[in-house]
């Protein structure tokens, strides 16, 4: 047995579901240490919510991260707030154009609104290379066609990370991760995180790598969910999420209880 335990910070008590796994389920419980890393990533949409939260913690952890947009001047903007915000103009973080930034970097993060899936994987087919590992964090939100945010719109793949996967030039790797990571509790870079993001992928070394670069990130935490066809429950947590948020005015987050240790 294990449990999904939702984190609601600043509320004493909180639920938890108690579900019966039918496959097993192991990840790390410790937290990794600020290793510095020469590879640099890419955020495209880092000048959003997500991606420039993402993109600031991974650059306070010392990876060199590429910040993509559809605006060079947008993209510099978002770099320089995270010189700002770290207090050091040397961070390892630069201002790209979306293709740019993508160009050469084993790890791409994917962190745009569902909306801006296509287009931006329409734009990035002409730089992304096989080999490369494409990290979608895109949930189809009925928002994306005027609807409500607490509600998901069908895919025709199944999910969003599986038509990231159709859409992607051949050979490159998607991996489905951080749909239930808060961006506001990302952004706080004071914010402890005690939190938990399922990754999913058809390929395990991928999804090893990205979970190493996950957890640079000090109380996040990457729990393998199983090959690329789980995206599609997992994008649904996010909606569920979100009217967590708003029915008790806070930025909830998930945490699995009981799973072994595990090195990725």
């Amino acid at each position: 047995m294990y449990s999904i335990t939702p984190i609601i910070r600043g509320v004493a008590s909180t639920p938890v579901v108690t579900l019966s796994p039918t496959f097993v389920v192991k990840c790390s419980s410790t937290v990794k240490s600020n290793v510095a890393s020469t590879t640099p990533v890419a955020v495209v949409g880092g000048t959003g919510a997500l991606g420039s939260a993402l993109a600031a913690r991974l650059a306070k952890a010392g990876v060199a991260v590429r910040i993509g947009s559809r605006k060079i001047e947008s993209a510099a903007e978002a770099a320089a707030k995270i010189h700002a915000k770290l207090g050091d103009d040397n961070a390892p973080v630069s201002g790209h154009l979306n293709e740019d930034a993508a160009a050469g970097c084993e790890i791409v993060f994917l962190t745009v609104p569902f909306r801006a899936q296509s287009e931006n994987l329409n734009n990035l087919r002409g730089v992304l290379e096989p080999g490369q590992i494409l990290v979608d964090a895109t949930v189809p939100l009925a928002a994306a066609i005027s609807g409500k945010a607490t509600r998901t719109i069908g895919v025709w793949q199944g999910s969003a990370a599986q038509q990231a996967a159709e859409m992607a030039p051949e050979g490159v790797i998607v991996v489905s991760a951080l749909h239930t990571v808060s961006a506001v509790t990302l952004a706080d870079l004071d914010q402890d995180f005690a939190d938990d993001t399922l990754v999913m992928s058809d390929d395990k070394a991928a999804k090893a790598k990205v979970a190493r670069v996950i957890e640079l990130i000090p109380g996040l935490r990457a729990v393998d969910g199983g090959p690329l066809e789980q995206a599609r429950v997992a994008e649904q947590i996010t909606a569920l999420l979100i009217g967590v948020n708003i029915r008790y005015k806070t930025h909830a987050g998930v945490r699995f209880t009981h799973l072994p240790d595990r090195e990725w």
